[in-house]
Formats: C-alpha cells, sequence, structure tokens
C-alpha cells in the first residue's frame, strides 16, 4: 500500500493506475493535510466461465443415444497408442 498527498494524483494520475493495472501497487491512499481520505484501488474483474449446461436447448437428443456405446468402448479398448 502507498500512500500519497492530494497533489500527486492531480499530477501522477496515469503512473498512479498503471502502477495499480501492473499489480506493482495493490492500492494507493490518497491523504489531505496528512489525513486519509481515498483509496484507489484496481477494479476486480472476473473472467467468465463457461458452466456445464450452457447448451441446454440448443440441440435435441435422441432416444437412441445410448445404442453404441458397446461399440465405441470396444473401439477405445482395441486402439493402441503409440
Amino acid at each position: 500500500m502507498t500512500a500519497v498527498n492530494m497533489l500527486q494524483p492531480k499530477n501522477h494520475l496515469p503512473y498512479l493506475v498503471e502502477s495499480l493495472e501492473q499489480g506493482i501497487e495493490k492500492e494507493i491512499i490518497i491523504s489531505c493535510k496528512g489525513r486519509p481520505v481515498a483509496r484507489l484501488m484496481p477494479l476486480v474483474t472476473q473472467t467468465k466461465i463457461k458452466r456445464i449446461g450452457t447448451a441446454k436447448g440448443k440441440f435435441e437428443v435422441t432416444d437412441d443415444i445410448d445404442q453404441s456405446n458397446a461399440e465405441v468402448v470396444t473401439l477405445f479398448n482395441s486402439t493402441s497408442v503409440g
């Protein structure tokens, strides 16, 4: 955590923001007359995670979907690797 006075953000905001973006600083406390008054922090952006079930309703599963399971198992077991 870095503490700065009111004049530094006014004159050096791009540099302070860059240090937050790059992870150099986790937060910057801005003080006025020696008293902390504000906190400058990076926004936490969450990456969107695809969840199971996102294809629900986008295709139809037929009743005979399991018809070839035994054949598929045989193919996997008989295939050599290498």
